[in-house]
């Protein structure tokens, strides 16, 4: 792995949000002003085929993308803000393994992601 490709991959395991590949990128670039795009694309695409990086899609027309070290998690996103928040929940697990073997198979991945939006905030009068 060139240096360039070390600092693409240390960039997203010390990110702690879900960076797409313009964010890596301006990330990258204040580690090594060498680093281009299509290197951080072609990174991007190496890890993802590693299994070292997965791609995730909030809908926003772009993929970003989270470090699979980081152990099954499902996501909620604010559709006002764009926040992502990370949460786990085994009764939603143990509900999808439920269905997958009434279903007669044995469940491989779960992947959640709940699309949200505060309430409004009542105005006092």
């Amino acid at each position: 792995m060139t240096g360039q490709r070390r600092i693409i991959a240390r960039v997203l395991s010390e990110s702690e949000d879900h960076p797409d590949v313009e964010e890596l990128y301006r990330r990258a670039v204040a580690f090594d002003a060498g680093v281009s795009i299509a290197t951080v694309y072609r990174t991007v695409r190496l890890l993802e085929e590693k299994g070292i990086v997965a791609r995730r899609d909030f809908g926003e027309g772009r993929s970003r993308y989270d470090p699979t070290d980081r152990g099954q998690h499902h996501h909620l996103i604010d559709v006002d803000t764009g926040k992502v928040i990370e949460f786990e929940d085994e009764a939603h697990e143990a509900l999808a393994r439920e269905i997958a073997a009434k279903l007669g198979f044995e469940l491989v991945d779960v992947r959640l992601q709940l699309f949200a939006r505060r309430p409004e905030q009542k105005k006092s009068k």
